[in-house]
């Protein structure tokens, strides 16, 4: 089952066949749940662990320089916050600008796709936080259930 077929199981509103313009929805295409589906790859690299946080900050305050990033992020090391960099601008989500001054000035900030994205993202990360008394005192819970002794 897709997300999509997911989200519209729980919407009630079942399976669509084709978009708006009459032809093959190209969301209907790709499976995210299919092992070798690019579309599970995309998921795999956004939801790693600094992806989702660089773009929130990204969204939250606007363009950065690096060093900025990485104190807004807290914990992420100058290697991780490069290669994630990286990888959310090849997907066409974040947009390097190099500006030619001495010392150059390199700022970082969302692009459209990356907007759209942190702003879905914005919501679970507001759920995390009011949630998180409860998940941490569910996994004590768990944990003293679980024990072994």
């Amino acid at each position: 089952m897709t997300t999509e077929e997911a989200a519209r199981v729980e919407s009630g509103t079942g399976r669509q066949g084709q978009d708006g313009e009459g032809g093959q929805d190209r969301e209907q295409e790709l499976d995210v749940f299919a092992q070798l589906c690019p579309s599970r790859a995309m998921f795999a690299e956004l939801a790693d662990k600094w992806s989702m946080l660089i773009l929130m900050s990204l969204a939250a305050c606007g363009q950065q320089r690096f060093s900025e990033l990485q104190r807004g992020v807290g914990g992420v090391s100058r290697k991780m916050l490069t290669q994630s960099l990286r990888s959310l601008e090849r997907s066409g989500l974040v947009r390097r600008t190099v500006f030619p001054e001495t010392p150059p000035r390199v700022v970082y900030d969302l692009l459209p796709l990356g907007r759209e994205l942190a702003v879905l993202l914005a919501p679970l990360g507001r759920w995390t936080e009011r949630r998180t008394g409860q998940m941490l005192a569910a996994r004590e819970e768990f944990d003293e259930a679980h024990a072994e002794g």
